[in-house]
Protein backbone atom coordinates (compact mmCIF):
# COMPACT_ATOMS: atom_id res chain seq x y z
CA UNK A 1 0.00 0.00 0.00
CA UNK A 2 1.54 3.69 -1.20
CA UNK A 3 1.28 6.38 0.76
CA UNK A 4 -2.17 6.74 2.83
CA UNK A 5 -4.26 9.49 4.10
CA UNK A 6 -2.64 8.82 7.65
CA UNK A 7 0.62 8.52 6.55
CA UNK A 8 0.04 12.33 5.06
CA UNK A 9 -1.52 13.77 7.99
CA UNK A 10 0.91 12.21 10.30
CA UNK A 11 4.09 13.47 8.35
CA UNK A 12 2.55 17.20 8.18
CA UNK A 13 2.57 17.02 12.13
CA UNK A 14 6.03 15.38 12.78
CA UNK A 15 8.05 18.01 15.19
CA UNK A 16 10.95 15.84 15.90
CA UNK A 17 12.14 12.17 14.93
CA UNK A 18 13.23 11.27 17.82
CA UNK A 19 14.51 8.14 16.70
CA UNK A 20 14.12 4.12 17.48
CA UNK A 21 10.83 4.79 15.93
CA UNK A 22 9.59 7.83 18.53
CA UNK A 23 8.20 11.18 16.89
CA UNK A 24 7.19 14.45 18.67
CA UNK A 25 3.58 15.28 16.83
CA UNK A 26 2.35 18.92 17.10
CA UNK A 27 -1.43 18.62 18.39
CA UNK A 28 -4.31 20.67 16.75
CA UNK A 29 -6.82 20.32 18.96
CA UNK A 30 -7.08 18.63 22.57
CA UNK A 31 -10.24 17.51 24.31
CA UNK A 32 -10.15 16.99 28.29
CA UNK A 33 -13.19 15.86 30.41
CA UNK A 34 -13.47 15.52 34.31
CA UNK A 35 -11.98 12.52 34.84
CA UNK A 36 -8.05 11.98 33.08
CA UNK A 37 -8.64 15.92 32.83
CA UNK A 38 -8.52 16.10 36.14
CA UNK A 39 -5.38 14.22 36.75
CA UNK A 40 -3.58 16.53 34.20
CA UNK A 41 -4.99 20.01 35.39
CA UNK A 42 -4.00 18.90 39.02
CA UNK A 43 -0.22 17.98 37.64
CA UNK A 44 -0.40 21.03 35.89
CA UNK A 45 -0.91 23.12 38.52
CA UNK A 46 1.28 21.39 41.47
CA UNK A 47 4.18 22.16 39.21
CA UNK A 48 3.66 25.33 38.31
CA UNK A 49 3.17 25.08 34.56
CA UNK A 50 0.91 26.88 32.04
CA UNK A 51 -1.17 25.64 29.04
CA UNK A 52 0.85 26.32 25.99
CA UNK A 53 -2.19 27.07 23.86
CA UNK A 54 -5.34 27.55 25.35
CA UNK A 55 -7.37 28.30 22.48
CA UNK A 56 -6.47 24.64 20.75
CA UNK A 57 -8.45 22.94 23.93
CA UNK A 58 -11.37 22.24 24.77
CA UNK A 59 -13.30 21.18 28.14
CA UNK A 60 -16.83 19.27 29.42
CA UNK A 61 -17.87 16.55 31.75
CA UNK A 62 -19.45 13.76 30.69
CA UNK A 63 -18.07 10.73 32.20
CA UNK A 64 -19.47 10.46 35.79
CA UNK A 65 -22.45 12.79 35.14
CA UNK A 66 -26.19 11.28 35.65
CA UNK A 67 -28.07 10.88 33.03
CA UNK A 68 -31.42 11.49 34.64
CA UNK A 69 -33.83 15.02 34.21
CA UNK A 70 -32.60 17.84 36.65
CA UNK A 71 -29.00 16.29 37.05
CA UNK A 72 -26.43 18.27 38.66
CA UNK A 73 -22.54 18.00 39.56
CA UNK A 74 -22.76 15.50 41.82
CA UNK A 75 -22.60 11.39 40.97
CA UNK A 76 -23.38 8.20 42.38
CA UNK A 77 -20.31 6.97 41.10
CA UNK A 78 -17.40 6.68 44.09
CA UNK A 79 -15.34 9.46 44.42
CA UNK A 80 -16.73 11.34 41.31
CA UNK A 81 -17.55 14.28 43.21
CA UNK A 82 -14.11 15.04 43.60
CA UNK A 83 -12.97 14.58 40.05
CA UNK A 84 -16.43 17.04 38.84
CA UNK A 85 -15.34 19.67 41.66
CA UNK A 86 -11.70 19.97 41.14
CA UNK A 87 -11.97 20.29 36.90
CA UNK A 88 -14.48 22.69 36.97
CA UNK A 89 -11.88 24.32 39.75
CA UNK A 90 -8.98 24.21 37.62
CA UNK A 91 -9.86 24.60 34.03
CA UNK A 92 -11.27 28.02 34.20
CA UNK A 93 -7.93 29.90 35.33
CA UNK A 94 -6.47 28.24 32.52
CA UNK A 95 -8.75 30.23 30.22
CA UNK A 96 -9.84 26.68 28.56
CA UNK A 97 -13.31 26.64 26.81
CA UNK A 98 -15.15 24.83 29.12
CA UNK A 99 -18.58 23.30 27.92
CA UNK A 100 -19.97 22.93 31.42
CA UNK A 101 -23.18 21.28 32.69
CA UNK A 102 -25.33 24.39 31.79
CA UNK A 103 -23.80 25.14 28.58
CA UNK A 104 -26.01 23.89 25.91
CA UNK A 105 -22.82 22.69 23.60
CA UNK A 106 -22.23 20.14 26.84
CA UNK A 107 -22.34 16.10 25.97
CA UNK A 108 -20.22 12.91 25.02
CA UNK A 109 -16.52 14.55 23.74
CA UNK A 110 -16.22 12.13 20.53
CA UNK A 111 -19.58 13.40 19.84
CA UNK A 112 -19.39 17.13 20.40
CA UNK A 113 -16.01 17.32 18.68
CA UNK A 114 -17.17 16.68 15.14
CA UNK A 115 -20.49 18.63 15.83
CA UNK A 116 -18.85 21.40 17.15
CA UNK A 117 -16.17 21.44 14.12
CA UNK A 118 -13.97 21.46 16.78
CA UNK A 119 -12.21 18.16 15.36
CA UNK A 120 -11.35 18.72 10.98
CA UNK A 121 -10.45 17.20 8.80
CA UNK A 122 -6.19 16.93 8.28
CA UNK A 123 -6.12 17.30 12.13
CA UNK A 124 -4.42 15.47 14.71
CA UNK A 125 -6.81 15.13 17.75
CA UNK A 126 -6.34 14.29 21.60
CA UNK A 127 -8.80 13.02 24.69
CA UNK A 128 -8.73 10.88 27.27
CA UNK A 129 -10.85 8.58 26.23
CA UNK A 130 -10.06 5.38 24.40
CA UNK A 131 -12.46 6.03 22.09
CA UNK A 132 -11.70 9.06 21.17
CA UNK A 133 -10.93 7.19 17.79
CA UNK A 134 -14.52 7.54 17.09
CA UNK A 135 -13.97 11.64 15.69
CA UNK A 136 -11.58 10.12 12.94
CA UNK A 137 -14.55 9.65 10.97
CA UNK A 138 -14.29 13.22 10.01
CA UNK A 139 -10.86 12.79 8.44
CA UNK A 140 -8.68 13.41 11.21
CA UNK A 141 -5.80 11.32 12.83
CA UNK A 142 -7.65 10.54 16.89
CA UNK A 143 -6.54 8.59 19.52
CA UNK A 144 -7.04 8.12 23.58
CA UNK A 145 -4.08 9.34 25.53
CA UNK A 146 -3.38 8.84 29.40
CA UNK A 147 -3.31 12.23 31.82
CA UNK A 148 0.70 12.51 31.53
CA UNK A 149 0.28 12.73 27.84
CA UNK A 150 -2.45 15.33 28.26
CA UNK A 151 -0.45 17.31 30.59
CA UNK A 152 2.59 16.98 28.06
CA UNK A 153 0.18 18.67 25.10
CA UNK A 154 -1.73 21.42 27.53
CA UNK A 155 2.25 22.49 28.29
CA UNK A 156 3.67 21.73 25.12
CA UNK A 157 1.19 21.36 22.33
CA UNK A 158 2.77 18.04 21.04
CA UNK A 159 3.35 14.66 22.78
CA UNK A 160 5.67 11.63 21.80
CA UNK A 161 4.34 8.28 20.08
CA UNK A 162 5.39 5.68 17.49
CA UNK A 163 4.01 5.79 14.27
CA UNK A 164 1.35 2.94 14.27
CA UNK A 165 1.44 1.07 10.70
CA UNK A 166 -1.63 1.80 8.46
CA UNK A 167 -3.98 -0.60 7.36
CA UNK A 168 -6.59 -0.53 4.83
CA UNK A 169 -10.42 -1.98 5.20
CA UNK A 170 -12.12 -1.80 2.21
CA UNK A 171 -15.85 -2.39 2.02
CA UNK A 172 -17.56 -3.41 -1.11
CA UNK A 173 -21.06 -4.27 -2.66
CA UNK A 174 -24.30 -3.00 -1.11
CA UNK A 175 -25.48 -3.48 2.59
CA UNK A 176 -28.87 -5.58 2.55
CA UNK A 177 -31.99 -4.49 4.58
CA UNK A 178 -31.18 -3.93 7.96
CA UNK A 179 -27.53 -4.13 8.10
CA UNK A 180 -25.43 -1.26 9.28
CA UNK A 181 -21.96 -0.04 10.27
CA UNK A 182 -22.17 -1.55 13.83
CA UNK A 183 -23.15 -4.99 11.63
CA UNK A 184 -19.95 -4.26 9.67
CA UNK A 185 -17.52 -3.52 11.97
CA UNK A 186 -18.35 -6.85 13.81
CA UNK A 187 -18.34 -8.67 11.31
CA UNK A 188 -14.92 -6.76 10.63
CA UNK A 189 -13.93 -8.49 14.14
CA UNK A 190 -15.64 -11.80 14.55
CA UNK A 191 -13.29 -13.06 11.25
CA UNK A 192 -9.82 -11.24 11.90
CA UNK A 193 -9.99 -11.36 15.95
CA UNK A 194 -9.94 -8.78 18.61
CA UNK A 195 -6.57 -8.17 17.87
CA UNK A 196 -6.71 -8.34 14.00
CA UNK A 197 -5.49 -4.47 13.96
CA UNK A 198 -3.30 -4.11 16.49
CA UNK A 199 -0.82 -1.30 16.03
CA UNK A 200 -2.82 -0.55 13.45
CA UNK A 201 -4.16 2.80 12.10
CA UNK A 202 -7.27 1.61 10.22
CA UNK A 203 -8.46 3.73 7.61
CA UNK A 204 -11.99 2.54 6.01
CA UNK A 205 -12.87 2.84 2.94
CA UNK A 206 -14.62 1.63 -0.21
CA UNK A 207 -17.67 2.56 -1.59
CA UNK A 208 -19.83 1.08 1.26
CA UNK A 209 -17.91 3.52 3.60
CA UNK A 210 -18.50 6.60 0.70
CA UNK A 211 -22.06 5.75 0.56
CA UNK A 212 -22.14 6.33 4.49
CA UNK A 213 -23.75 9.00 6.13
CA UNK A 214 -21.57 10.53 8.91
CA UNK A 215 -23.39 8.25 11.89
CA UNK A 216 -22.06 5.32 10.22
CA UNK A 217 -18.58 6.27 9.64
CA UNK A 218 -18.47 7.46 13.42
CA UNK A 219 -19.46 4.22 14.52
CA UNK A 220 -16.91 2.54 12.21
CA UNK A 221 -14.70 4.41 13.96
CA UNK A 222 -15.64 4.32 17.40
CA UNK A 223 -14.79 0.53 17.10
CA UNK A 224 -10.96 0.80 15.93
CA UNK A 225 -10.37 0.39 19.70
CA UNK A 226 -12.61 -3.06 19.97
CA UNK A 227 -10.27 -4.59 16.63
CA UNK A 228 -7.33 -3.97 18.21
CA UNK A 229 -6.38 -0.69 16.17
CA UNK A 230 -4.40 2.51 17.58
CA UNK A 231 -6.90 4.49 15.93
CA UNK A 232 -9.54 4.44 12.80
CA UNK A 233 -10.37 6.97 10.20
CA UNK A 234 -12.32 7.31 7.03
Amino acid sequence: MGRTLFDKIWDDHVVADLGDGAFLIHIDRHFLHELAGAVSLKELDRHGRSVRNPQLTFGTVDHVLETFPGRGMTTRMPGGDDFLREFSSRIVPHKIRFFDLEDPRQGIVHVIAPELGIALPGMTFICGDSHTCTVGAVGSIAWGVGSSDSEQALVTQTIIQTKPRAMRVSFVGELGPGVFAKDMILALIGRYSAAGGTDHAIEFAGPVVRAMPMGGRLTLCNMAVEFGGRTGMV
